[in-house]
């Protein structure tokens, strides 16, 4: 059996991935079961400036921080249950002292394997317009579709200033719903909601399009990696091929 390390960016998209982890664990091995867990967290607010500043070596830097926890914990490896974050990730630098899986891969890989071929992707502006995702679907095979930029605008305010801290309201959701309809008139197949808290504030059944839930998809990675269903991950940070 494998730890898991959770490397905690935002509280309310970790808290999911852990949750979700857990009752995954109980699907695997029993009632009340699930392989051991260790989350390490950096308040989120250290990085803000940096973010802004595109400085992903020094986000990066902080990441590196809780990976050495997780690592000192006994994790076999870790998830980062942010997307945007993952620009952090692959940016150039020393390894990680464990191995993490990589979020848009395993969205990617359950995009190709329900066989969706246009993806539309709702996120952070750096998510959305930003190459971990266009790369991820790219090397699946996959294409990607984001909202128009007034869109795009709304939904980056509305994570940062609404979802991060746990608000969802009606209002929000109507909008998201009609951007993925949007989406849906231009052909995508399936969305993305690849912001973690995303999922909390669109559930599936209002969805106009088939939903790919990056948070919970992460998790359920995790676990079968952990329950020894699915091979360790060896990607330790850095630029991807």
């Amino acid at each position: 059996m494998k730890h898991i390390g959770i490397l905690a960016h935002s509280a309310e998209g970790a808290a999911l991935c852990y949750l979700t982890a857990a009752h995954e664990g109980a699907r695997h091995m029993g009632e009340h079961m699930h392989p051991e867990i260790t989350m390490s967290t950096v308040a989120m607010g250290e990085a803000m400036a940096l973010w802004e500043a595109d400085d992903y070596a020094a986000i990066r830097g902080i990441f590196m921080r809780s990976a050495k926890q997780l690592a000192a914990a006994n994790a076999d490896f870790f998830v980062l249950p942010d997307n945007t974050a993952h620009l952090a990730l692959e940016a150039p630098g020393p390894d990680f002292p464990i191995p993490a899986l990589h979020i848009a891969d395993v969205v990617a890989a359950e995009a190709k394997a329900k066989g969706f071929q246009k993806i539309g992707v709702l996120g952070t502006k750096w998510t959305m317009e930003g190459p971990v995702y266009k790369n991820a679907l790219a090397r699946a095979g996959l294409d990607r579709v984001i909202p128009g930029v007034a869109d795009r605008a709304f939904i980056n305010e509305t994570i940062f200033t609404e979802l991060c801290s746990g608000v969802f309201s009606d209002a929000t959701r109507d909008r998201y719903v009609r951007i993925i309809g949007d989406l849906k008139a231009e052909g995508c197949d399936a969305v993305a909601l690849v912001c973690t808290e995303i999922p909390i504030l669109i559930p599936p059944e209002q969805s106009p399009l088939p939903t790919l839930d990056s948070t919970r998809l992460l998790a359920r990675a995790a676990v079968e990696v952990a329950v020894g269903k699915a091979p360790m991950p060896t990607w330790r940070g850095g630029p991807i091929a």
